[in-house]
């Protein structure tokens, strides 16, 4: 019974220890292998997405109040134009990247082109909807 414990508690110890290495986080400058790659690309892209959407928000409530301030109400547009151009640039953005993932077409590191190239193009659209309402406030 004292050995069943001892082995229960080193095999507990052992995938404690497995685990907490498998839980680390993966430092992207010292990322070596593909998967490691992939997944800093992926992470850099969630980062700029998440930038882009707090900025969305911002954006947008800013693109409504010059619309609330409009007082002819079919003179208004300026959230409509918004989301017209969100959508088009969404859609720009993801054909874009899909293409220069083809610049290195069958080979392993298209998914980090692709990614990286998100992540890019996220950033400079965040840039564009600060400008947009920093030039006018």
């Amino acid at each position: 019974m004292k050995w069943t414990l001892v082995a229960a508690v080193w095999l507990s110890l052992s995938a404690s220890a497995a685990w907490a290495e498998e839980a680390a986080p993966l430092l992207c400058k010292d990322a070596v292998t593909e998967a490691e790659m992939i997944e800093c690309a992926h992470n850099e892209f969630e980062i700029e997405d998440k930038k882009l959407n707090a900025q969305w928000a911002e954006t947008k409530k800013a693109v409504s109040e010059w619309d609330a301030a409009i007082e002819d109400e079919g003179s208004r547009g300026a959230v409509k134009a918004l989301l017209k151009s969100q959508r088009a640039w969404i859609d720009y953005r993801d054909g874009h990247c899909d293409a220069d993932g083809f610049s290195v077409y069958g080979g392993t590191m298209r998914p980090s082109v692709i990614e990286l190239c998100l992540a890019d193009l996220t950033r400079k659209r965040t840039a564009e909807l600060k400008d947009l309402i920093d030039g006018i406030q």
